[in-house]
């Protein structure tokens, strides 16, 4: 069974290829993804490794965790499953259900 690792510590221009290629000298890879800002495009320093073994997660574990990678400490250990967040409120700028920015009122032209 495969498992899955939270890589953090990660230089911005780290590609997932790189990632990837790096973490195979602990054994077999399957999946390698780097965590991209939606606003700005750029990569948020962490990611996940999926190793195809325990046993290789665990060695990736201890081979890599404090270690430097393009000149940064990466911090790695076994990735806890993702917490649910309570709902986001609507709107934005004002927020609720007027229609953010404060609206919500409708204007007449009294000509």
């Amino acid at each position: 069974m495969a498992k899955k690792l939270y890589v953090g510590g990660l230089p911005y221009s780290t590609t997932e290829d790189a990632l990837k290629q790096y973490f195979a000298q602990a054994g077999s890879v399957d999946t390698a993804t780097i965590i991209i800002d939606k606003m700005s495009g750029r990569s948020k320093g962490f990611g996940f490794v999926e190793m195809s073994s325990d046993e290789e997660a665990q060695k990736a574990v201890e081979q890599f965790n404090g270690v430097e990678f393009e000149g940064r400490k990466l911090t790695v250990n076994e990735a806890r499953p993702m917490e649910a967040r309570p709902p986001r409120r609507e709107g934005g700028f004002g927020g609720g259900n007027r229609g953010g920015f404060g609206g919500g009122q409708q204007r007449r032209n009294n000509w």
